[in-house]
């Protein structure tokens, strides 16, 4: 088990390290002077410019930033923000819970509704029912998350007037069409994983064996089918976490509402670049701190994983 525990840790350290050498470059990537990428339209003497060179380290050679970039991070210092000076670690903690209320919402509904319909598709497999379930998740996986988006706002705020258009604070009725938004498009997704997992193990000889020695078709559903199809769908749901929070940077932009999704796009438009690489490192740490969670419980699920 912690021979398990070390590799997975190893290989979470590895896409950290990937993430922190690409963060980096990013100033770097941008044509020109990465000074003048910073300040943007800004007039500027060559002297200050050189000044700010000299502060910012860009003088110094690039492993020397790279170290130093890596030791302000491993500190918890993201830097300043270059549009109101501060710290880039407090303006994502400020706008963090909002996000993560919206994504958790989303991923409940996502995750209910998802293995809900899924079931159902595959206990009713190869009838009309069935087929009339595939065609709405395909339908739903296909709809633009922006899209859906205004077609709930024109439908439920604009003509019917029960929901708000935006995302108030401390608005309960603000959070629903965000989340649907979200959620609709991972829970058909989700629905049809359920569906072939489970028709696959269905299809295995345990489940006629369990029937023989006089078990339940519930049982046999819940205690044995169920259990057996749960490594996909746990990797299905980690994975829903990670493209929800993704998407909320349209459904923010989208509702007007606060979070790391509308402050990232919001430092994209200002060039405000410290503030976007402090985005991309706390996301990417998020990211990996989820994955090793999930092969822990891949571990706790079937054993046969330790043994990998």
């Amino acid at each position: 088990m912690w021979q398990y525990l070390g590799r997975r840790l190893l290989t979470s350290l590895s896409v950290l390290i990937g993430v922190s050498i690409l963060t980096f470059l990013m100033l770097h990537f941008v044509p020109g002077d990465p000074v003048h990428a910073l300040l943007g339209r800004q007039a500027i003497s060559p002297e200050r410019l050189e000044e700010l060179r000299q502060e910012l380290g860009f003088n110094d050679p690039i492993p020397v930033q790279y170290f130093n970039y890596v030791a302000n991070v491993a500190r918890g210092d993201l830097g300043r923000s270059l549009k109101n000076n501060r710290p880039v670690l407090e303006s994502i903690l400020e706008q963090f819970p909002s996000t993560l209320q919206l994504t958790v919402t989303a991923l409940l509904i996502s995750t209910f509704f998802g293995i809900l319909i899924g079931l159902i598709n595959a206990v009713v497999h190869n009838t009309a029912p069935d087929k009339v379930i595939s065609i709405l998740t395909i339908t739903g996986i296909s709809i633009p998350p922006f899209f859906l988006g205004l077609l709930l706002i024109l439908f439920f705020s604009v003509r019917l007037n029960w929901l708000p258009a935006t995302a108030k604070s401390n608005d309960p009725k603000g959070l629903i069409l965000p989340a649907i938004t979200l959620a609709v498009g991972e829970a058909c997704w989700l629905a049809r994983l359920v569906r072939s997992s489970v028709l696959e193990e269905m299809n295995k000889s345990y489940r006629w064996t369990a029937r023989a020695k006089g078990a339940s078709e519930r049982r046999v559903m819940l205690h044995h089918v169920m259990r057996n199809s749960l490594i996909p769908i746990i990797t299905a749901i980690s994975l829903q976490f990670i493209a929800l929070m993704a998407g909320s940077v349209v459904v923010e932009s989208i509702f007007a509402r606060q979070g790391i999704g509308r402050l990232a796009v919001t430092a994209i438009q200002n060039r405000d670049f410290p503030l976007v690489q402090g985005t991309v490192s706390f996301i990417a740490v998020i990211y990996v701190l989820i994955n090793t969670f999930t092969d822990l419980i891949y571990a706790v699920v079937d054993p046969r994983v330790r043994l990998q």
